[in-house]
């Protein structure tokens, strides 16, 4: 039987979490539930000056946004480094790795001599080959790996292909330091190892770093696991994605009101195919996800196309699941949250307002009527409609809708038939009866908000704008 799926996202908490790194976390999450797998979380927060408790809860939220649930524990590097330094000092008394003895300034000067002479600026340590009594006494000394210098590495890399690096291009990488702090190419080759990570996922930066840590599995006697690096996010304009392409952390996405489930769906898509799908739900998703679908080409951000995503999402999303991500928005971007009694408009109305939504605050914008508290304040355009004539209209209007029958047929039939009555076409009729419930010109049909708001709600707001309250 083959051994378990286990991926892992390891991101350094030092700011936001990336929309890049938030589509590394998302391949990696599919690849593991789709095949009854774990999902790790490792916080790479070994670098002290830069790692901050508030960028770990930032990953952490941005994560719980995209609905990317990990299994077990976050583990944190930094509190495993004692574990780092057992596995380098068994590397050292096994033969595998040595102590290097050579100062800062003796390195720099090999490598200017080597510039001068137009050799290979790699470090060869001097230390290489000593044995301890030719140690000097209680000086500093670093831990080099000892790196094969004959033949080459390859990585067998299911994205890239394979790639080969001759072994002579690769130094005697240092893994503790003088201090005794270990670096962050021994803490991840260790980490993920020990964690069982069987599938390494991650951005195609990455790639040299494979062949680094890749000396410490061999050295150690450890299985490989299978690499994917995967090409970066890039800008419309096809250049590396930078503050200039606009939003770049995961939470500004969350603000600016797109759902998760559409974020999910453009992420997946953003450099994966399948077919010529684009839209599809998360079961399809992990169902459907495997790496060899990724390709090699930088995948470009297009919000025309996340927007269009998104307006399917929300369209298709369930409408209590849709009014609870709602409320995350407005908590999220500082806003009130809906009162039970909005709510349960929404709710009412989410038929009519789903249409055409791409993002929540459009959403919002077409629930403007729901949203409104009496006495209505029509914008400009829409107070134009209230003039002394339509004010009639709508004071003769009210109380036949008094005894309508209150559905959408009966609330039509009624007022069609008093704009015939009247010699004038439906339309004629539509402004005044806009303004007068929703404040606004461009809102959903008039019938559908008043059957939204009811019969009563509604005949109190045409009845303040007869009267001249509005």
């Amino acid at each position: 039987m083959a051994s378990q799926v286990v991926t892992r996202f390891a991101p350094s908490p030092t700011g936001f979490l990336h929309i890049g790194g938030a589509r590394t976390a998302l391949f990696n999450w599919l690849y593991a539930r789709g095949r009854g797998g774990k999902f790790l979380l490792r916080i790479e927060d070994t670098d002290r000056a830069r790692s901050t408790p508030a960028a770990t809860q930032a990953i952490l939220d941005g994560l719980a946004w995209l609905g990317l649930d990990h299994d077990g524990e976050v583990v944190s590097q930094f509190a495993r480094a004692e574990r780092h330094r057992e596995v380098a000092h068994q590397l050292l008394a096994e033969g595998h790795a040595y102590k290097c003895f050579s100062t800062q300034d003796e390195i720099e000067t090999f490598r200017d001599t080597a510039r001068a002479e137009g050799r290979s600026t790699l470090f060869r340590s001097p230390w290489r080959d000593a044995t301890p009594d030719q140690h000097p006494g209680d000086s500093a000394y670093v831990i080099r790996i000892k790196a094969p210098r004959d033949g080459v590495t390859v990585i067998r890399d299911v994205v890239q292909g394979d790639i080969t690096i001759r072994k002579d291009q690769l130094d005697d990488m240092v893994l503790l330091r003088g201090d005794g702090t270990p670096v962050y190419m021994l803490a991840v080759a260790v980490d993920d190892h020990d964690m069982g990570v069987s599938h390494v996922i991650r951005g195609d930066d990455h790639l040299n770093n494979a062949a680094r840590q890749m000396l410490i599995y061999q050295a150690m006697g450890w299985p490989l696991p299978t690499y994917a690096h995967i090409p970066l996010i890039h800008g419309p304009d096809g250049k590396k994605l930078s503050k200039r392409h606009g939003a770049l952390g995961v939470e500004e996405y969350h603000k600016m009101g797109y759902p998760a489930a559409g974020m999910r769906n453009y992420l997946t898509r953003l450099g994966w195919s399948h077919g010529d799908d684009e839209f599809f739900s998360d079961a399809q998703a992990v169902e459907w996800f495997d790496i060899t679908g990724i390709g090699k080409s930088p995948a470009r951000l297009d919000f025309k196309k996340l927007e269009n995503l998104c307006g399917q999402h929300i369209a298709a999303m369930d409408d209590a699941a849709l009014l609870h991500e709602l409320q995350g928005f407005l908590t999220v971007t500082g806003q009130a949250p809906l009162s039970d009694a909005k709510v349960r408009l929404m709710e009412r109305g989410m038929y009519c307002l789903k249409e055409r939504a791409k993002t929540f605050p459009e959403l919002l914008d077409k629930a403007a009527f729901i949203l409104a508290g009496r006495p209505i304040s029509p914008e400009e355009k829409a107070a134009a409609q209230l003039d002394d004539v339509s004010r009639g209209i709508l004071k003769e209007l009210t109380p036949q809708l008094q005894n309508a029958t209150w559905t959408r047929d009966g609330i039509e039939t009624l007022a069609t038939q008093f704009a015939e009555t009247h010699g004038m076409k439906f339309g004629k009729l539509a402004g005044p009866l806009r303004a007068a419930l929703a404040g606004r010109s461009a809102t959903p049909s008039v019938f559908d908000m008043m059957l939204v708001l009811g019969r009563d709600e509604s005949i109190a707001r045409l009845t303040d704008a007869a009267c001249g309250g509005a």
